[in-house]
């Protein structure tokens, strides 16, 4: 599927990987062979290390990119630290300090290959399409387990403990993603369409309402930025276009059966119970210093439940100052993304960006070490400038001295 020649190191890919891995989490439904807690903590965790290391040690000479995504997340270090060093949220928040700053740290590491190249998102597609490859195993595996009442017969992962949000953020991300590599001929149809088909299937059984609409809207602006300078783009979006109203005709029950899982008007307009956490927490009294630095690093929840909302989990944990921070990476990314001229990598960034900014209204995570930040990431990549190639020695014996060029016997 790698069509692209490129420079970046091998240890590189690894390093992604192992922030991917990370970034799992390690709370979900039951898995076929229980795994407790504490080891699935000791693995991401050990992951953040080991990524951190192998990253200094592919990158001694400390050579960094610098930028506003970067600049902006290491700031937002700064809130995050005073806020937990209170221990409002526990001890537990200075841990999450410390896997933030790794985290931060490792990317900073890795700015040195950001180029504007599609590099980092065939990283990206490999390492969750891996992960999905694990989803789809534990459902062959057991059907049971994967496909549980508790969470209404929705897809979860059983040999790795995902929820069906996650399932589905991470085949919407990776479908998305490789359309667009379609699209800009950076891989052929049959390679796209292993990592297409069966992604698609898994964002179905998920019932995952964030990720479908993060997929579509997402696409549609990307592919949008392409159409005037993109053939396939133009005859993609027509098609595309075609299918959708052919199937918002054919299938309408179905596709609303399919919206609602199952739920009442009532608990639908009232986002699964997520507006009735948002109200008590922004109804909650806060002192001035927690509304402008908030309470400390958390598991993103408020009186027991997720908080399900980035904007209120940052407000919540890294207050008025961080929700400042990350709407400023936010704001950046599409700045940077809107004024850059038509290419396949400035789609992708756009796609990343639109994704992020949807699935922000009902999925936490833009605040902390989190797939989302990983998103950003591989967008801010995407927009950075190629690096200036290095001047070569005039002693080395590659030097290449000019020809004379023969006069065309073309008139």
């Amino acid at each position: 599927m790698d069509h692209d020649r490129t420079t970046t190191p091998k240890t590189v890919g690894i390093v992604w990987g192992l922030l991917v891995l990370n970034t799992l989490g390690s709370a979900g439904a039951k898995t076929v062979v229980p795994l407790p807690r504490s080891l699935i903590q000791m693995v991401t965790m050990g992951a953040l290390v080991a990524a951190f290391a192998l990253a200094l040690a592919v990158n001694l000479r400390l050579r960094l990119r610098a930028g506003a995504f970067m600049f902006l997340l290491t700031l937002l270090l700064v809130p995050s630290v005073i806020s937990s060093a209170q221990l409002e949220s526990g001890f537990g928040a200075l841990f999450r300090c410390a896997r933030l700053a790794l985290f931060v740290g490792t990317l900073w590491l890795l700015s040195r290959w950001w180029d504007g190249g599609t590099t980092f998102v065939r990283h990206h597609i490999r390492m969750y399409f891996a992960v999905l490859g694990s989803v789809a195993a534990g459902l062959v595996i057991s059907p049971g387990a994967a496909l549980p009442e508790l969470y209404g017969g929705r897809l979860v992962g059983a040999l790795w403990p995902l929820t069906p949000p996650q399932i589905g953020q991470y085949a919407a991300v990776i479908t998305g993603l490789t359309v667009l590599l379609v699209l800009g001929r950076r891989t052929d149809r049959a390679g796209a369409a292993l990592v297409i088909v069966p992604s698609l299937v898994l964002l179905a059984l998920t019932h995952t309402r964030t990720a479908t609409l993060g997929l579509l809207i997402g696409l549609a602006l990307a592919i949008g930025s392409l159409i005037l300078t993109s053939a396939a783009a133009r005859r993609f979006f027509t098609w595309a276009v075609l299918c959708a109203a052919v199937a918002a005709v054919g299938f309408a029950s179905a596709l609303q059966a399919w919206f609602l899982r199952g739920q009442s008007q009532e608990h639908f307009t009232s986002l699964t119970g997520r507006a009735k956490v948002w109200d008590a927490l922004l109804a909650a009294p806060r002192t001035t210093t927690e509304q402008v630095l908030g309470v400390g690093l958390g598991d993103k929840s408020f009186g027991g439940l997720p908080i399900d909302n980035s904007w209120l989990a940052v407000y919540h944990e890294q207050g008025l100052t961080g929700v400042a921070l990350v709407a400023a990476i936010i704001i950046a990314l599409g700045g940077v993304a809107l004024l850059r001229p038509p290419s396949l990598s400035r789609a992708c960034a756009i796609f990343l960006i639109s994704y992020c900014a949807i699935a922000s209204y009902t999925e936490a995570g833009l605040g902390d070490a989190s797939p989302y930040l990983l998103h950003l990431a591989v967008a801010a990549s995407l927009l950075a400038a190629p690096a200036p190639a290095a001047p070569l020695d005039a002693r080395s014996p590659s030097t290449t001295y000019p020809v004379p060029a023969r006069r065309s016997e073309v008139t």
